[in-house]
């Protein structure tokens, strides 16, 4: 294995005993000898050996010339910033078995996990420091995180970090760490963020782009499968069946999407776990483990874990949603075709989404192979083919089986036995869906020439001028005939049907486009065998042959049929509801209650007199002087000005009642409160206010002015 002679002894002995035999182009050009000491930029793609790379470039710096850590350190040494959680528990696994010989202690500061065991890490003299941008910015201020040592940061994947708004961290934690350090930036691709931001924090600075980041990914094969609208989580369904990768994921753009996808999977049979930005680093942790013990064989997934996840058996990433730029198709591609393997990144696609797609893959430098997903007859030819190859029919017989073998060959046939395998073979299996057909022939676009429709504004077809019609009348119509009523379509009846019960109506919005289908899938019946369908408003009445009507109930367990979806057996035809009858009301289904409770009514009413009031016959009033009813009332116009008195004093006015002598204006004296006459303080029929003295009592100070010195005059 051809190494450079500048690393360390330690590092060559792991990576020897790790079994890898030559380097990967990207680690190759991050450890030459030309670049020893020089900041980086490097543009790689993903799944090419980053982690690696970055952990032997910077092995200089943190050794100081000597193979091992001899010493327990004072302060952290390295440091290495990574998006995600699994991100930066995976290059902390890596990091672990590369200085394994050197006696390095590697700690991580992540969100979602104990920061005391954290600083206790920190505490105990951690050489690297592996993280997220949050967590290492709460340590920094905390301090707990002494970055006076640091000589070595390395950004992994810095533009996701970017694109998930880490820049003020990535500043602020870059500002912190001494300026004489070393700054490596490790990224798939190389926006102008990042460009930015390493000419802001690294010096002398070497761009470092490998000729695999230029070419589509070797190992992985792109497929385009045009799936009908509404069969997305169908196709699903097959393609995960019929492959024979044993472990897969599946990307959705919402946490939504994703819980949906996970619900619908676990009810078809299959083992799934989520991974998504709700859940805690326990049950990420959890997810993971999972996938990577076989217990689980497909993981739904956000974009979260598009950055980091190394599973070393996911050969099929599923695109559910189409990734919204080729950036995030590269990414959720990577997570399959590592380290040598082989591995398929498979799009569903709606035939109205087939240009962007095209695009996408155009801009993303990858060619798809375009088709259809595997029907339900393709996926059960490939069970049978599994079958007929798998090797427990070819291994030979062991001593301890032939007692076994001997006994089934003489109390059953060889029939009997190969069925039995077959049915234990196909146990727990979901059944495979049926799709519906779709045109997946890209769309010709006809020649200009050819479009007649198109071309030159002169050369367009003229509309054709319409006759004049006649003059009419505003609000004058032409007659109509009558329209004829439509023939309600029903199906044919069955000769001796049986009559079932769904627990479903017109109010949930029962219709035959679903439910046929459903009963067919949940029975395993055909549609030969179902005759009329009669949806109420509360029920749904459904018409079977006795062989389907068997079949159903021996299939669907206690009557279930999807959900909460539930079959019922009737007995002779049921009544048919008019369709046009309106919903019965709640008062209608109340039951009657006897005649002995109710009370007795007469039937004699006692007689009402209605008198009629007359009708008002308004009558002409008199002008005000000559009338006699108001000898008070001067004479006069009703728009007459009066005298101004408003300049008067208030005891000077003059009252037009004369009974009640004016009040004399306040003078300051004590008096009562305005909410009348009271027998002690805060007492009476008016609330009395804060500021005022009530007769019998002190004045009550307002609260906003105790204690406040009276101001100089």
């Amino acid at each position: 294995m051809n190494l450079p002679e500048t690393l360390p002894a330690a590092l060559r002995a792991a990576i020897h005993e790790r079994g890898y035999e030559n380097l990967t182009e990207v680690q190759a050009a991050a450890t030459a000898p030309e670049l020893e000491g020089r900041d980086l930029l490097v543009s790689a793609r993903t799944g090419s050996g980053k982690t690696v790379a970055f952990g032997l470039a910077i092995a200089n710096e943190l050794l100081g010339g000597e193979d091992t850590f001899l010493i327990r350190a004072a302060a952290p040494l390295g440091l290495v910033i990574a998006p995600t959680r699994e991100l930066a528990l995976q290059v902390a696994r890596e990091l672990r078995w590369l200085y394994a010989n050197t006696n390095a202690e590697i700690a991580t500061c992540v969100g979602g996990m104990d920061m005391r065991d954290e600083r206790r890490a920190l505490e105990r003299g951690a050489h690297i420091v592996v993280g997220t941008p949050g967590r290492l910015v709460d340590h920094i201020n905390r301090g707990s995180f002494d970055t006076s040592a640091i000589r070595a940061v390395v950004l992994d994947e810095a533009d996701e970090m970017l694109d998930l708004g880490f820049r003020e961290e990535l500043e602020l934690i870059l500002e912190d760490t001494p300026k004489e350090r070393r700054t490596l930036m490790f990224s798939a691709t190389v926006p102008k963020g990042i460009a930015a931001l390493a000419t802001r924090y690294q010096k002398n600075g070497m761009r470092i782009t490998t000729d695999s980041d230029t070419t589509a990914h070797a190992d992985i094969a792109y497929e385009a499968l045009v799936v009908a609208p509404g069969d997305e989580e169908n196709a699903i369904v097959n393609i995960v069946r019929h492959s024979d990768t044993e472990s897969a994921i599946v990307f959705c753009s919402t946490r939504a999407s994703v819980n949906h996808l996970v619900a619908r999977l676990g009810n078809r049979g299959f083992s799934v776990v989520a991974l998504s930005g709700e859940f805690s680093q326990k049950e990420r942790a959890n997810a993971l483990s999972s996938l990577r013990s076989g217990r689980a064989r497909v993981c739904i997934a956000t974009d979260v874990a598009a950055r980091g996840l190394d599973l070393p058996k996911l050969d099929l990433v599923i695109h559910a949603d189409l990734p919204r730029d080729p950036a995030t198709l590269l990414h959720r591609s990577g997570r399959t075709g590592r380290a040598g393997r082989k591995g398929i990144s498979t799009l569903i696609v709606a035939p109205k989404a087939r240009r962007r797609v095209e695009r996408l893959l155009q801009d993303a430098k990858v060619e798809a192979r375009w088709g259809r997903p595997p029907s339900a007859d393709d996926v059960i030819e490939r069970d049978d083919a599994r079958l007929l190859a798998d090797t427990a029919l070819t291994n030979p017989m062991v001593e301890k089986e032939a007692e076994l073998v001997a006994r089934l060959m003489a109390e059953h046939t060889p029939e009997q036995i190969a069925t039995a395998f077959i049915r234990k073979a196909r146990a727990g299996r979901s059944a495979p869906e049926d799709l519906r057909e779709v045109d997946d022939r890209p769309p010709v676009r006809k020649p200009r020439e050819e479009r007649g429709d198109r071309g030159d504004w002169g050369d367009r077809p003229q509309r054709a001028e319409r006759a004049p019609r006649e003059p009419r009348e505003w609000g004058e119509r032409e007659p109509r005939e009558p329209r004829a009523p439509r023939p309600q379509r029903e199906r044919a009846s069955l000769e001796g049907a049986v009559w079932i019960a769904i627990n479903v109506g017109r109010k949930k919005n029962a219709d035959p486009k679903w439910l046929l289908p459903m009963l067919c899938k949940a029975g395993d019946i055909d549609r030969d065998q179902i005759g009329q369908i009669r949806i109420n408003n509360g029920n749904t009445h459904v018409e079977l042959t006795p062989e389907g009507a068997q079949r159903l109930f021996e299939n669907a367990v206690n009557g279930r049929l999807e959900g909460s979806l539930q079959a019922f057996p009737l007995e002779g035809i049921p009544e048919r509801e008019d369709p046009g009858a309106p919903p019965p009301r709640d008062r209608d289904r109340r039951p009657e209650r006897p005649a002995a409770s109710r009370p007795e009514r007469s039937s004699e009413r006692p007689e009402r007199s209605f008198e009629r009031k007359p009708d008002w016959n308004p009558v002409e009033r008199p002008p005000r002087a000559e009338r006699p009813d108001r000898p008070d009332r001067p004479a006069g116009k009703p728009y007459e000005k009066r005298a101004d008195t408003r300049s008067a004093p208030r005891s000077d006015r003059p009252r037009e009642d004369g009974d009640r002598p004016a009040k004399a204006p306040w003078s300051g004296a004590k008096g009562k409160s305005f909410g009348g006459p009271s027998k002690g303080p805060n007492k009476g029929p008016g609330k009395p206010k804060t500021g005022g003295k009530p007769a019998g009592g002190k004045g009550v100070k307002p609260k906003s002015f105790q204690g406040l010195k009276k101001p100089r005059a």
